[in-house]
This record gives structure tokens, sequence and C-alpha cells, in this order.
């Protein structure tokens, strides 16, 4: 089976290039294609992967300032084609889903880590990137003509994946199509729960410091409560969030790798107030056995167990959070209890979800069979 790898871009790290680590070692042999490759930017291993990029790639500045240049994608990628693959396997949130193939040939499998932000959610993307008013001005008349292209591109994947329930329902909702859902990859074996009597009596946050985060929920309410909160991360909303907190709150800045499971296992629970697409920390903090409390809503419903592995707020409001963290009684929720439901969103159960997704996938092309996947961890339809 001949496969090439697709991603979006290559100039800064994320989830996304979380999910693309292991889709490269999943497949080592496989081509990566790429609308660009900011060589200096990205870890210096990627240089042992055989990575082929757009004609995007030579743009100015493109590496500092992609976003500019986002009209200029999907021309980009509806240019490439990859009809000599048997199998295309495309991490996307952007437009690397509309590149071209023969459809008799190949099939091609979106791993879809959610649908073009910007063009379907364009006011939230942009609070969310803190897009300058300059680019926001010039991007909506471009809008409604990059949804019909977005649309019709994903009308050409053959099988859609999606990371969650919810971007399984904004799949549907936005392009009409129906997908599986295989969790991303969260490496557990890091993280694993200390005796109770090293547990600490804090609540803890790890994020990028921006404004969807939703950051300043926490803050408030632990300030309100005069309850200790640990917040680690960086990010344009850390001097806002800093001139709201009272003396409760401490700010940690960046937490290395090393320290965090640690941090992560001494925390009382750990708290996730956005409403994310999937989120990786709640599933961290749950490898380390502490309960989490999260927003109804997003990602965290796949993740988060009330009553078992944390508890949800229903409201995105600093009554509702501080109402749970002053009634939450973390000594109620078994440590290797939470840790077990963490495992079943590890690196390994991905790469096995994916690896038999793709052959069965195959397969199917090639007996000219429907396609019913068949996950061999749940052994569900």
């Amino acid at each position: 089976m001949n496969l090439a790898l697709v991603h979006d871009w290559l100039n800064q790290i994320g989830g996304a290039e979380d999910v693309l680590v292991d889709l490269v070692n999943l497949y080592p042999e496989s081509p990566l294609y790429t609308s660009l490759y900011a060589l200096d930017i990205m870890p210096s291993f990627y240089r042992d992967w055989d990575i082929r990029t757009l004609w995007t790639d030579k743009l100015p500045t493109i590496y500092q300032h992609h976003q500019p240049y986002l009209p200029l994608y999907p021309l980009a990628w509806q240019g490439l084609n990859l009809s000599d693959y048997d199998v295309i396997l495309s991490n996307k949130s952007g437009f690397c889903h509309g590149l071209q193939f023969d459809a008799k040939n190949t099939i091609h499998i979106c791993y879809c880590l959610a649908p073009t932000r910007y063009v379907w959610q364009l006011d939230s993307y942009i609070k969310r990137e803190g897009i300058g008013k300059i680019a926001e001005i010039a991007l909506r008349p471009l809008i409604n003509m990059m949804k019909n292209w977005d649309y019709a591109a994903a009308q050409r994947v053959t099988h859609f994946i999606a990371i969650s329930t919810e971007i399984q329902e904004r799949i549907q909702t936005y392009y009409s199509r129906e997908s599986a859902i295989i969790y991303p990859p969260v490496d557990t074996t890091r993280f694993t729960p200390v005796a109770s009597s090293e547990v600490e009596d804090y609540f803890l946050i790890v994020s990028r410091l921006i404004p969807y985060k939703r950051i300043d929920l926490a803050v408030e309410a632990a300030t309100r409560l005069g309850l200790p909160l640990k917040i680690g991360g960086k990010g344009r909303d850390m001097q806002r969030l800093q001139a709201m907190a009272g003396e409760t709150v401490e700010f940690l800045g960046y937490v290395p790798d090393d320290d965090l499971p640690q941090l992560m296992a001494k925390a009382k629970a750990f708290i996730f107030p956005g409403l994310e697409d999937f989120g990786i920390t709640p599933v961290q903090a749950e490898a380390a056995g502490r309960p989490v409390i999260a927003y109804k809503g997003g990602g965290a419903l796949d993740t988060v167990i009330s009553g078992v592995t944390g508890e949800y707020f229903a409201e995105q409001t600093v009554d509702s959070l501080a109402a749970v963290m002053q009634s939450i009684d973390a000594t109620q929720y078994a440590p290797d209890t939470i840790r077990n439901h963490a495992l079943k969103f590890d690196t390994a159960i991905f790469k096995q979800q994916i690896a038999s997704f793709v052959q069965q996938a195959w397969q199917a092309h090639q007996l000219q069979q429907s396609f019913v996947w068949h996950d061999p961890i749940t052994q569900k339809i």
C-alpha cells in the first residue's frame, strides 16, 4: 500500500503537530506534503522526514505571517494531484483536504482536527487568533467564496475521521458528511498518580494564556473564594489575568515537560474552562489520577465523566465555576479509576485505530465494497 501524508503547514507547534508526529511514526516511509515548511522553526528531527512543499513555501515572510496568504491556500492545494498513491491520509484543520486524486485508484482519508475555522467560524477564529483589523476586513468578503470551495473539497474526501463528538457534529453540519471518531493521541505513560498524602491543596490550569481559553473565569473564581490556583503557560492574555488575580493565584509561566507530570499529579483538581475541539491537558491530568473540572461542552464531553473522573460546570460564568470549585471533594475520586479512563486516549490506541481504519478502508476499496469500520479496540462498528 503506497501512502502519502498531508498536513496544512509546518511553521508552528501545537496539537496538530503532535498528531502529525505519531502519523509519521506510524508510516515512516511515506512522504509528507505541506504548504510550507519553516525548517528553522520546527523541531530538528523533522529534517529526517521526506517533506515536500507546495509553491506557497516560496512566498515572502509566509513562515512568520501565513494568515495574510489564506486566500491562496485553496488554489495551492487544488493544484496538488496525488493520484500516484493508493491512500492519502491528511491531517487537516485548513484546506489540505482540497487536493486532487483519481477516485478510481486512490482513497483520501481525512483526519479532521476541525472544519476550516476561519471559513465556518470566522468571528470565533478572529477572537481566538488575535487577527488584526486590516486582515479581518480583507477576509470577510472572501468568506462565502471560500465556503463554497471548502464544502466542494469536502465532498471529494473518501472518508472522514473526527477527533471528537464536537468535531463529528461540525463535519455533519458544515460538510454534510458522516465520520468515525478516533481520539487524538495522548502520551499517558508520562503521568502517574502519587500517593494521596502527596496531593496538595491547589487547583491547576496549564494552557496558552489567550482570551478564548476563558482562564479569566478560574482566576476570578479562585480570587473570590480565596482558593489556591496555579496557572502554567504564557500568552498575550497574561497581563490582563494578572491584573484581576488575587493573592491566591500564582502564575508559573512556561512549565518544562519534565516538571508537568508532578505538577499535575499533586494538584487537588485540574480546571478546563474553555470550549475546545478536544483538549489534551484534561486527559493528561486524568492520567495523573486527578479529577477535572470542565466546562460542559466541546471535547470535554468525550474526556470527562461526571462523578467519576471529575465534574462539569454548566455555564461559562464565574458563578457556575466557583460553585463547583467550592463544593468538589477531590478525595471522593479514585485515582486509579481516573487513570484507567485516560488510557483509552493513549498514543498506542490511536495508532492501532488509525492503522486499522486505513487498512480496512483500502481493502474495501480494492474489493469495491462499501466500507464500515470495525474498531479493533471497542469492537464497535
